[in-house]
């Protein structure tokens, strides 16, 4: 496995367990944009540009998503 392929890995790993996380904290949301930045950067750089624009597209939805959602209280 060269160190491409280890990094698109990474970056679809990490969103794969953010997004499942995403309803324990609103952080999560902004880790699975950080995941997409990343995954998309992965797809320009592998020469899959439309896999790249896709993930970028998805990067800008949550962190959309993490501004409306409200930040929880401290109890």
């Amino acid at each position: 496995m060269d160190g491409l392929t280890a990094f698109g890995a990474v970056a679809v790993t990490v969103m794969m367990v953010s997004y499942a996380l995403e309803s324990r904290d609103r952080g999560f949301v902004l880790l699975f944009a950080a995941g997409c930045v990343a995954a998309s950067i992965y797809g320009f750089m592998a020469g899959t540009w439309p896999f790249g624009v896709v993930e970028g597209v998805w990067a800008l939805v949550a962190l959309h998503r993490w501004q409306q959602r409200p930040a929880r209280r401290a109890s």
